[in-house]
């Protein structure tokens, strides 16, 4: 697991707050790495796993269990608890199932998520692990940014073992939604050729009521939005999503009359 972090805290103190940031599925931390140098500006400490699979060639996912990426995620946040205070996560796309799924794992200070997949969206997707001894791959849907020029650095065949993966990581996390109850911070494209509107409809009804602290709309980019023309308002926004959050949580408690 790659890790991308500032120095740590002098034995036996804690640096105050670090933001973990998951890339999504094929993905890389290219697509993360400037919301993660933004924050670094912004006074936060970062991480960004590589997930198991990923960064090396396709063909690498099909052994890959989604337990590890699991794994992968919670293995990084427990490292930067050691040294931190507060952990928030951020992710993008299948990111954004991994970190909920974290939240309901472990003590996240609060999460902020980009175009967030909960629902694999072909109708072929429940039939991936029989599929998969008969299609080995297919052409992914990749890069879809609106900015030209521009990629997110993902695998150029998609495993359909991986799908089938991803297909039961979705389920899961579903199910687990009403356990989150770190703030929730929703950014969504206008355009998005790969996550539908039916994922935002899983995350609203599956939160508990107030759990969604903000939902942002992204006008001008698509999915990799990180990468897109709003980065910058995503930028902004977590950081002060995640800076408030953090004096929320200094504020004294007033005392009862």
């Amino acid at each position: 697991m790659k890790l991308d972090t500032q120095d740590i805290a002098p034995e036996g103190r804690k640096r105050s707050d670090a933001v973990l940031l998951i890339h999504g599925f094929t993905g890389s931390p290219i697509s993360m790495q400037p919301w993660a140098s933004s924050l670094e500006q912004a006074g936060f400490d970062t991480a960004i796993p590589l997930l198991p699979g990923h960064g090396t060639q396709w063909k690498d996912m099909i052994g890959c269990d989604y337990g590890q990426w699991i794994h992968a995620t919670e293995q990084a946040y427990d490292l930067l608890a050691q040294t931190h205070e507060r952990v928030f996560a951020a992710g993008l796309s299948m990111g954004g199932a991994l970190a909920l799924h974290l939240a309901t794992r472990r003590n996240v200070a609060g999460v902020s998520l980009v175009n967030p997949g909960l629902v694999v969206d072909s109708p072929v997707a429940p039939y991936t692990p029989w599929l998969k001894h008969v299609v080995r791959s297919v052409a992914p849907i990749s890069d879809d940014i609106a900015k030209r020029g521009v990629t997110e650095g993902a695998y150029p065949r998609t495993p359909v073992a991986a799908v089938a993966q991803l297909h039961s990581l979705f389920a899961q996390t579903r199910r687990r939604l009403a356990l989150v109850d770190a703030p929730v911070q929703l950014f969504r494209s206008t355009v998005d050729n790969v996550v539908s509107e039916r994922s935002v409809h899983e995350l609203v009804e599956g939160l508990n009521s107030g759990t969604l602290a903000e939902h942002h709309m992204l006008l001008h980019s698509k999915h990799v939005a990180t990468l897109d023309y709003d980065a910058e308002q995503i930028f902004h926004e977590s950081a002060r999503f995640f800076a408030q959050l953090a004096a929320a949580e200094h504020k004294p408690k007033q005392e009862r009359p």
